[in-house]
């Protein structure tokens, strides 16, 4: 099945919203364990007047993945050169999407001048980075609520 990486648009709010949340829940587990404080911290923007609100900020650029018509995946790039979100659909986890939407949020940042990316990876898609080339960059970045590891990756 064909995978269209795209620009978000205002129509796709709810499906990232969703996304995002059912991700976050559902997928990562190895960074939230289970507390609920850490999900409503986590999920805390990810409503549709949250997505609404990162999707007009002007420093994130959102696009999603789209399988049969449907958004299955969201993902942004910033202008400072990051990837700073990279959501799979659980249904549609170990089916190409993510590596997919990898390639294409790292096209964006060539696209935008950078000939390096970098990227705060979760305990939950660290290997998944490493697979595609990514590399550590330093030690755990400690969080309020989820630790995340930093990465980077030559993109030239």
């Amino acid at each position: 099945m064909t995978i269209l990486i795209r620009a978000a648009q205002a129509a796709d709010v709810e499906a990232i919203s969703t996304i995002l949340i059912a991700s976050i829940t559902q997928l990562c587990a190895d960074d939230h364990h289970g507390e609920p404080q850490a999900i409503a911290a986590w999920t805390r923007n990810k409503s549709p007047e949250g997505v609404a609100a990162m999707l007009a900020d002007g420093e994130r650029i959102l696009m999603v993945a789209e399988r049969a018509g449907a958004v299955v995946a969201v993902g942004a790039v910033t202008r400072s050169g990051e990837i700073a979100l990279n959501y799979v659909a659980p249904e549609a986890r170990f089916s190409g999407v993510s590596k997919a939407l990898l390639a294409g949020l790292e096209q964006r940042l060539r696209a935008l001048g950078f000939e390096e990316g970098r990227l705060e990876s979760t305990a939950t898609a660290r290997r998944f980075y490493q697979a595609a080339g990514w590399s550590n960059d330093g030690p755990q970045a400690r969080g309020r609520h989820v630790n995340g590891y930093p990465m980077r990756k030559d993109l030239s």
